[in-house]
């Protein structure tokens, strides 16, 4: 590359764009469907259904304890792809780029995105870079979106939630959202907090091979865990109790929560997932869940119940009930 820093010019579609996705972009994520060039990526259908889904990543800072901007996009469309029980192959990437950006940056991002699309085991076949003045955007903001493999036999939906079905967490909450927060407000603790951004597909995998009677499952995302619980109980029409006690979450975690005066069931996590399970399964599932890195500390933490439709209750340590709502406003504004 010819400069230090992004210009207006490579995004013109010239040969400064050109030189761009040719020294920096291919190298990174080069595949038969990408290295074309065309305006759209031609896939050799697999069969059975499909899955698609697209985000947009605009997280404050870039760069963050146990990630960065990069694989933050690529694990965030995997996971909403997997959520479903599909199988990601393909995902497009979109850049827009602010006229200053270092090329080192951009390049560490790149590299970042690469190992996390190998470690997902997807292809990034199509894309697309914009330029924009300085002040336009704040340096860098990713659009990905992905399509995945649904198996016929696998049909999850939070409106088929019943009575007596069991709530499952995969790890502690809240990790990705102080990770984040403490970085921008420049906290430090004893013990670092760092973001869980990872790829779900491989645990859904094994989850799929115990049984594919998973009611539903989603990744507690923004809103966090509390946000995941009541949307679930919404489209059920169902109760859901949950012990609080059950729910893991790092000592570090609690104590910046804490500081900052947030709960950490409403904060984001980025490689945690939900899942609502019938009960006859639920022992087994956790138990294949826990043989894999990203489930070793999944966890049953409450149940669906015919009581109060449609809210979410939290049984405290000293057994009272109070209600576990959606938090109200952005809390915690670019933390993905």
């Amino acid at each position: 590359m010819n400069h230090d820093t992004v210009q207006l010019a490579h995004g013109s579609g010239g040969k400064l764009s050109a030189e761009l996705v040719e020294k920096l972009f291919l190298p990174r994520f080069a595949n038969r469907a990408l290295n074309r060039l065309e305006d759209q990526a031609v896939l050799d259908n697999p069969g059975g259904r499909l899955a698609f889904s697209t985000d947009t990543f605009v997280v404050d800072p870039l760069f963050f304890p146990g990630g960065n901007i990069g694989d933050l996009a690529i694990n965030g469309t995997v996971n909403d792809i997997c959520m479903c029980g599909a199988q990601p192959i393909a995902l497009s990437a979109g850049f827009i780029l602010e006229e200053g950006l270092p090329f080192d940056i951009l390049h560490r991002i790149l590299l970042a995105m690469e190992k996390a699309a190998a470690e997902a085991g997807v292809k990034i076949v199509t894309g697309d870079t914009k330029v924009v003045p300085r002040g336009g955007c704040d340096k860098i903001f990713i659009n990905t979106s992905g399509i995945g493999v649904l198996p016929e036999d696998v049909a999850m939906s939070a409106t088929g939630i019943l009575p007596g079905d069991r709530i499952i967490l995969s790890g502690t909450v809240a990790d990705h959202g102080m990770a984040v927060m403490t970085c921008r407000e420049g906290l430090s603790f004893q013990s670092e907090i760092e973001s869980d951004t990872a790829p779900l597909n491989g645990l859904v995998e094994q989850m799929l091979k115990v049984s594919r009677k998973i009611r539903a499952m989603r990744d507690p995302t923004r809103g966090g865990l509390a946000t995941t619980l009541n949307e679930f109980a919404a489209s059920s029409g169902r109760g859901i109790v949950i012990q609080q006690s059950l729910v893991p979450v790092r000592g570090s975690v609690q104590g910046a929560c804490e500081i900052l005066g947030i709960d950490p069931f409403n904060v984001a996590n980025e490689g945690k997932l939900v899942a609502v399970v019938p009960p006859e399964i639920a022992g087994e599932m956790v138990d294949a869940m826990k043989k894999h890195p990203l489930g070793k500390d999944a966890v049953i933490i409450g149940e669906v119940t015919a009581d109060h439709p449609g809210v979410v209750a939290l049984k405290t340590g000293l057994g009272v009930k109070q209600v576990l709502d959606m938090p109200v406003g952005e809390q915690l504004p670019r933390i993905c």
